[in-house]
């Protein structure tokens, strides 16, 4: 007889900006960013705040430092164990 699948859904747990996050599996980051406080990932010229706008990777605005690559977009990025996530913001 099989044993039934767990529904436990896998987690991972991230770090942004230095802060720790635990989200599903299969969440990207830009989801994780948006499960934090401040959903915020960078600043436009005059210093206003920008955030993740189409979850597509159209707009650009989710650029940020995974794991030392600059200019990754966290909406298309699957978060990882231990990834390292650093927005300009």
């Amino acid at each position: 007889m099989r044993e039934p699948a767990s529904k436990a859904t896998p987690l991972v747990t991230l770090r942004i900006n230095g802060r720790a996050v635990t989200v599903p599996v299969g969440t990207s980051v830009a989801a994780a960013l948006a499960m934090t406080d401040r959903f915020v990932s960078r600043a436009d010229l005059s210093g206003r705040p920008r955030g993740p706008l189409c979850g597509m990777g159209v707009c650009f605005e989710c650029r940020a430092t995974i794991d030392g690559v600059p200019e990754v977009l966290m909406c298309l990025t699957p978060c990882r164990e231990d990834q390292e996530v650093v927005t300009d913001a």
